[in-house]
């Protein structure tokens, strides 16, 4: 009986993987992906193409009275992102270089009667800047200051002494030691998040186009609803995992392709990736995908109509949304009890949970208890959502209220 089941299984899954890689709709999607991951990657070189003056700022400082004495060239050192035009400018030439668009802004530098030095801000349109660049502030200040300073023939001790070089060390109260890359974190949940989210996601849609093609009748009377329940949820989810294998391979070869390595070492900087995150990662990615997998198979389950599922998977994808978000706000204090409880739950661990390892602070109770929470959720929401899917198939002409679900489920438990 056991092997028959299995059969039964091995077989929808056979036929749940044919069907949605045959299906136009998946291999164009699967297309766009690829090229828009690629496309990606090449951002940095499309955009090194163009001339980069054509992406910065032009900016004219105007000193006629000479208050930084012929020093104001070296603001252009500064790497401001800016090009400084320095030109000793009346008022009426600069503005018309600004109605022209020849240049973006200016700076006017007056010495008043109180000897304060008055910068001047002129651009076409204030609505446009919201104050004054504090970067090409500080950077005149700084100039200013070395002018002024070799005026009075200090020492270089006497100068050292003036300008000190700060060493920051930074400590943390406490005594529980974080570490990671915070970008890779952010891409592995968002990378899980979608992965679960959209594989999942697909199971209401086939169970409920199933229904409404009449290929259930051709299922029931060959396998039992719960073989049908957990081959198209394993089905899709091999599926998804090829496609997801897929996309993240043609990303890390765009990477290493059109990234410098400087770059790809700072945001994938995967010191902290061991064998034990990784398989930590696959496993929480399975059971996240199943625990989800299973309530989106319960929802469609419910509904006759394509064009009913987006309704019926709304409280769903609330859950989800939920789940995600709060893996994602934790990461601001990932050692307080909110990370925690994130890590726990069953809707958020499969998010959480890895970051917390990848951040070294997962103790192993606290894994072991997650997984098995994260097990025994969805053990629950498969038996529940067998239950309504037997039921469900036998009336696929109608949409199920939620309280003929409840009476339906209480019968046949």
């Amino acid at each position: 009986m056991k092997s028959n089941n299995f059969r039964d299984i091995l077989t929808i899954i056979k036929f749940t993987m044919r069907d949605i890689l045959s299906r136009k709709s998946f291999r164009v999607s699967t297309a766009i992906i690829v090229v828009l991951i690629i496309l990606g990657f090449n951002i940095p070189n499309i955009l090194s193409s163009f001339d980069e003056s054509e992406f910065k700022d032009t900016i004219l400082i105007s000193d006629q009275q000479e208050v930084f004495e012929g020093q104001l060239d070296l603001i252009n050192q500064a790497d401001l992102d800016t090009e400084f035009q320095i030109e000793p400018l009346d008022l009426n030439t600069i503005t018309e270089r600004i109605n022209n668009d020849d240049i973006n802004a200016a700076i006017i530098v007056n010495k008043n009667a109180d000897n304060n030095i008055q910068l001047t801000y002129l651009t076409k349109n204030l609505a446009t800047v919201s104050n004054f660049p504090n970067r090409i502030l500080d950077a005149l200040s700084a100039i200013y200051t070395d002018v002024k300073i070799e005026h009075l023939n200090l020492t270089p001790d006497q100068v050292a002494s003036i300008s000190p070089n700060f060493e920051l060390a930074l400590e943390q109260t406490e005594s529980q030691v974080v570490g990671g890359n915070i970008f890779a974190m952010m891409i592995l949940s968002c990378v899980l998040f979608f992965a679960i989210y959209f594989c999942a996601y697909q199971v209401s849609s086939s169970i409920t186009i199933e229904k409404t093609s009449k290929i259930i009748e051709t299922l029931v009377t060959s396998t039992s609803p719960r073989n049908i329940v957990l081959g198209k949820t394993i089905g899709i989810g091999l599926v998804g995992l090829l496609q997801i294998t897929l996309f993240a391979i043609v990303a890390i070869i765009s990477a290493y392709s059109f990234l410098d390595s400087e770059l790809i070492d700072m945001l994938f900087n995967l010191s902290s990736l061991t064998p034990y995150l990784a398989i930590m990662t696959i496993l929480y990615f399975i059971l996240g995908y199943f625990a989800y997998a299973l309530l989106y198979a319960l929802t469609g389950s419910t509904v006759s109509k394509p064009e009913d599922i987006q309704s019926a998977n709304m409280p769903v994808a609330i859950v989800t949304m939920i789940g995600f978000y709060l893996a994602y706000f934790t990461l601001t204090n990932p050692t307080g009890e909110l990370n925690l409880i994130a890590a726990i739950l069953p809707i958020s661990s499969p998010f959480c949970m890895p970051l917390r390892i990848m951040m070294g602070i997962a103790n192993g109770w606290e894994v072991a208890l997650s997984i098995l929470i994260l097990i025994a959720f969805c053990a629950i929401v498969a038996h529940i959502a067998i239950k309504i899917y037997s039921n469900a198939i036998l009336n696929y002409g109608t949409k199920a209220s939620l309280k003929e679900i409840i009476k339906n489920y209480r019968q046949h438990s």
